[in-house]
């Protein structure tokens, strides 16, 4: 029997949009190690007037079919907002971008990239970076170290095999983004402990938990130390108003007080960390569906989360203040009251930190200096149109 040949299609219409959300989890669902997204998150994410990145970037969906077969699926977005940035961070003019990337074999994913490198020319792009999906503050990166555990909260997995298919189509590195792991029972080392003791003993210097009452208050600070402390970094977009309040809304029912931490000198926010338990923990067997029953699962673990891991997935330390020996001393404060917490009120025995520039130098020496190790690696790539 001849095989039906492959044809990539634009998403067009409901039926379209729900087989462009269903690929991934046929495609994934014999890897042991991924962990199904909720579907209404899948959808509220492609969905503009839902997700605020729409408001500042134009997007096309695609499918690819043999017969009546789904073999895969990607997007071609552009961020308007990204082309407005120094090219020099990564970014900037006439960079589009492709991502919510999956394929059942190396042919499809040519033709599924091609397609979207083709859309990418025709609105006058001349540069790809990717996979991001959608937003580089969302799962930015192909993984390419760590298939053997599961990814924890809001970070992607993806099949070893997609590495050489698109490195085949001369896709080079611009950069990686690293995780670190880290055994949280056990106290870090006498350097980090004296550092955080000094810190407790100045006076200047306040570590305080964020207050869901205020969370209003709380939000602001953190959203005004991300574009102030990551402006320089790579990829770097600044969150807009409506993201920022979107982020909020979605992030506070993972917010616990004991987890999350400002720190003050002289009574001003100069540095933030965000700590969330590992969700992905009681979401893996959902299959992404919270009915019939799953709610109520959910919901229980949201009132009294119990979990192995936690992720530290944002910190920054205000701009004027980074490479400087307080910047090191405020994150090991803030990690450290973090982890006491963790394991005394969750029960976690491990922590994830990332993601963290491979060339951010600060944050790599603060995590080898709490004898953290390098579990997962993010590869962004890039290419000329």
């Amino acid at each position: 029997m001849t095989q039906a040949s492959l044809v990539i299609s634009p998403v067009n219409g409901k039926r379209d949009f729900n087989a462009f959300i269903d690929c991934a989890y046929r495609l994934n669902a014999s890897d042991p190690h991924w962990v199904p997204p909720l579907r209404r998150e899948m959808v509220e994410i492609l969905t503009p007037g839902k997700n605020p990145f729409h408001d500042h970037a134009e997007m096309q969906l695609f499918l690819a079919r043999r017969g009546k077969d789904v073999v895969g699926r990607i997007s071609a977005h552009i961020d308007f907002l990204a082309l407005e940035q120094p090219p020099e961070q990564g970014l900037g003019p006439g960079t589009g971008n492709w991502g919510m990337f999956e394929a059942a074999d190396e042919e499809t994913a040519h033709a599924l990239i091609a397609t979207a490198e083709d859309w990418l020319r025709a609105k006058g792009m001349t540069r790809v970076v990717a996979p991001l999906s959608l937003s580089v503050w969302e799962e930015p990166g192909l993984l390419v170290k760590g298939f053997d555990h599961d990814p924890t909260v809001m970070m992607g997995h993806h099949s070893p095999l997609y590495q050489g298919w698109i490195e085949a189509l001369a896709y080079t590195k611009a950069t990686s983004m690293l995780t670190y792991e880290l055994d949280i029972t056990r106290e870090f080392p006498p350097l980090v402990q004296r550092i955080v003791a000094s810190g407790e003993r100045n006076k200047r210097i306040r570590v305080r938990q964020v207050e869901l009452k205020e969370f209003k208050r709380e939000a602001d600070i953190v959203i005004q130390l991300v574009n102030d402390a990551w402006s320089k970094n790579w990829g770097f977009v600044p969150f807009t108003e409506r993201e920022a309040k979107y982020a909020g809304e979605h992030m506070k029912p993972l917010i616990r007080e004991d987890l999350n931490m400002i720190a003050e000198l002289d009574g001003e926010p100069v540095a933030f960390m965000l700590t969330w338990s590992n969700i992905n923990e009681v979401l893996k067997p959902f299959n992404g569906r919270l009915l019939p029953f799953n709610w109520i699962k959910l919901l229980s673990w949201m009132r009294k989360p119990r979990t192995r891991t936690m992720r530290v997935p944002l910190m920054g330390v205000r701009k004027d203040l980074q490479n400087s020996r307080l910047a090191s001393q405020l994150a090991f404060m803030m990690i450290e009251f973090i982890r006491r917490n963790a394991v005394a009120h969750y029960g976690a025995d491990r922590g994830e930190i990332g993601w963290i520039l491979e060339d951010n130098q600060g944050m790599v020496a603060i995590a080898d200096a709490i004898d953290s190790t390098v579990n997962r690696e993010y590869r962004v790539y890039q290419k000329p149109l």
